[in-house]
């Protein structure tokens, strides 16, 4: 079968078919699906029949492995495979790009369906490549020179009083390494050369400004980011599998799904060193992150 690549929304998302992911790529296949990720920026696969051995024999066309998180656990036997699940928490309900906070985030991030609640539960995939090309020039010249501190170490905005046990112990297993790292508001996209705006979550302060004032211009910046427009949102259903590239893309885990069991794997590809518009690097401040990713050239 040749593969097919349906176009989901105008800024974000096409469905593949045609390709049985479970099967290794031959090199023209993997060039049609980089030039679909290129292109659309998250993937969707159906009917895929995969364990976390596939997955990562799938993820490795693109590149090297991460290994499952610089501070979280990773699946019991699996080191490249990170449990999404309800039951561990549901700390990922707010907009990021994933691992931020280290030198170089993955390149591209996979998630597969296991266990998926009966109503709710959607992943949200958004452009941030659209954003910066909706940005009003003032404000697009503005974005271009400013340079952001990303922590692990973030503000949850959640009032410490209300955070259970189970959820305190999350955080301080998250945060156990301290991450400290720069990057470009407006990173150029390696492959693409596509500017997209790099800030999320993690995302705590602009630098040479007060914590007030970064947080307006984030803010500000990011309300490009999440319009409605540049947003997938993606209903699971069984046997999917997601792909997404990190480098130009945010995304947002709805809690919509009243506590119901909900699990999903990631596994992710090794990234480069983020590049701004001025073909500066991203520099680190504080954390090693080097048992936790390599760096892709």
């Amino acid at each position: 079968m040749s593969i097919e690549i349906r176009k989901v929304t105008a800024n974000i998302g096409a469905q593949v078919l045609g390709v049985d992911i479970a099967k290794p790529l031959d090199e023209e296949t993997y060039a049609a699906l980089r030039e679909a990720l290129n292109v659309h920026k998250a993937l969707v696969f159906d009917d895929v029949h995969l364990d976390d051995a596939g997955q990562q024999a799938f993820v490795r066309h693109f590149g090297d492995l991460t290994t499952a998180h610089p501070t979280v656990p990773a699946v019991d036997g699996a080191p490249n495979v990170l449990p999404v699940d309800s039951e561990r928490g549901r700390a990922a309900n707010h907009w990021h790009t994933d691992v931020t906070f280290v030198l170089n985030p993955p390149q591209a991030s996979t998630l597969r369906s296991l266990v998926l609640p009966p109503y709710g539960g959607e992943t949200l995939i958004t452009s941030s490549a659209a954003a910066y090309r909706q940005l009003p020039e003032p404000l697009r010249q503005l974005a271009d020179t400013l340079w952001a501190e990303h922590t692990n170490d973030y503000d949850y905005a959640v009032p410490q009083e209300t955070v259970d046990e189970a959820q305190a112990a999350a955080r301080a297993q998250f945060t156990s390494i301290t991450y400290r790292t720069v990057h470009p508001v407006v990173r150029v996209h390696p492959l693409t050369g596509e500017r997209g705006l790099f800030i999320g979550g993690f995302a705590q302060r602009i630098v040479g400004l007060s914590p007030a004032e970064s947080r307006k211009i984030l803010d500000l910046l990011q309300s490009y980011v999440t319009r409605p427009e540049n947003i997938l949102r993606h209903r699971w259903s069984e046997n999917q599998l997601v792909l997404f590239d990190n480098r130009i893309t945010q995304h947002y885990a709805v809690d919509n799904y009243d506590g119901r069991p909900r699990r999903l794997h990631r596994v992710t590809v090794a990234g480069d060193v983020p590049v701004g518009v001025d073909g500066k690097e991203s520099y680190s401040i504080e954390g090693d992150a080097a048992h936790y990713t390599s760096v892709a050239a």
